[in-house]
């Protein structure tokens, strides 16, 4: 079924798709796909999970929305469960990703006036993406997503990524900088990976000069790099880390944490979210986030991880145009070296879902719940369509 009611805001769709169970996909022709993309890093733990759909069921049948005028259950134990999995003291729950890192920009804000600043400005990355409301697609480093919408929000600076001289520089030369935000590893930029020490001299940097680290973990959080946060892989904490994407395994729901004095800023008055942390989106995240914990997918998350890698350098070595694979845990890029848009649509023929972001970069988010012969067949299938691309 087609229809002309929609905005044209995502072109024309590849297929209709009309179920879903475990790492698979299927049509409404009935042709079935193995998923790695996980509906761009949202169905962590796997389409239809019995765990998050007899709560979704249950929660709907009983109470599916209020108002945060009143407290509610299931929201307050996501919030501690959060807390406890990140190292956070406060959570604030928005509907989305670019929501959670609005309300970071906003601490941001409150941050800087507090210290006296009269433009506070927060420090971004070159091909950094943060979503697309007005603030955060500013935050973004792609002009792409920022044509057209000018003119921009001021209040931003933008720095290379994974480079401490050049932060340290243009420190020097603007004091009104008050927080850095920042992917630990660019998803929709090209699965970039910063070096381990990166995010360890980030956090020194920020306390010698009074910033806020906020850590935009839309993509990367929930599992997907092998810990439930990626910035716990360099044993540093953030004092303000966002989340959404895997956290509520397709039902919207985005977060913003935040620790000591970041934690304190927001106030009565200061935000708020209709639907943010309503009961239904609630009973699905603390679904989704026991299971990731008590079924240790971020453990399997990294074997899942290994195990496709390694089958695509074996599958990939000495090939003209692979300019690189890497990645961490369910997180992978393969670079080429031109563009290859056209491969996702030969996925799509061969039964396997990707895609291809920054041009040139085939991105895979596998689910943490892939079987071991699926990784192999997500390997199998996509290395010769790589092959076949860059031999013409």
């Amino acid at each position: 079924m087609t229809t002309n009611a929609l905005m044209n805001t995502y072109g024309a769709r590849a297929a209709t798709l009309v179920k879903g169970e475990g790492a698979w996909l299927w049509d409404a022709d009935g042709k079935k796909y193995l998923d790695a993309l996980s509906g761009i890093a949202v169905c962590g733990i796997g389409h239809s999970h019995p765990a998050v759909a007899k709560a979704v069921c249950e929660q709907a049948a009983t109470l599916t929305h209020c108002s945060n005028f009143f407290a509610i259950p299931n929201q307050e134990q996501l919030a501690t469960k959060l807390c406890e999995a990140s190292g956070m003291e406060k959570v604030f729950f928005g509907n989305s990703g670019a929501e959670a890192n609005e309300a970071a920009i906003k601490i941001a804000r409150l941050h800087g006036h507090k210290q006296g600043i009269k433009l506070p400005t927060v420090l971004v990355m070159d091909n950094a993406f943060h979503g697309r409301t007005l603030a955060t697609l500013t935050a973004s480093g792609s002009r792409k997503v920022q044509a057209g919408f000018e003119p921009l929000i001021r209040g931003f600076v933008r720095a290379p990524f994974d480079n401490i001289a050049a932060l340290e520089t243009i420190a020097d030369n603007n004091a009104e900088i008050c927080a850095v935000l920042v992917e630990p590893i660019q998803g929709e930029g090209g699965i970039r990976l910063a070096s381990d020490t990166y995010l360890q001299q980030l956090r020194a940097l920020c306390d010698a000069k009074g910033w806020l680290l906020m850590l935009d973990e839309v993509q990367t959080g929930n599992g997907r790099t092998g810990t439930y946060f990626c910035y716990q892989h360099s044993g540093i904490v953030p004092d303000v880390v966002t989340t959404s994407k895997g956290l509520g395994n397709g039902v919207p729901i985005g977060a913003c944490l935040a620790q000591g004095e970041a934690a304190q800023l927001m106030q009565p008055g200061n935000h708020g979210s209709t639907f943010g942390g309503n009961p239904l989106a609630c009973a699905a995240a603390l679904a989704t986030i026991t299971t990731v914990q008590n079924d240790n997918l971020m453990q399997r998350a990294t074997l899942i991880g290994e195990r496709i890698m390694s089958g695509l350098e074996a599958q990939l070595e000495g090939v003209e145009h692979v300019v690189a694979i890497r990645g961490k845990g369910c997180m992978i890029g393969i670079e080429l070296n031109k563009p290859c848009k056209s491969l996702f649509a030969a996925a799509m023929a061969a039964g396997l879902i990707i895609n291809v972001t920054s041009d040139t970069v085939v991105r895979l988010l596998p689910p943490l719940i892939m079987s071991d012969s699926e990784a192999d067949q997500v390997v199998s299938i996509l290395a010769p369509l790589i092959k076949h691309f860059t031999a013409d």
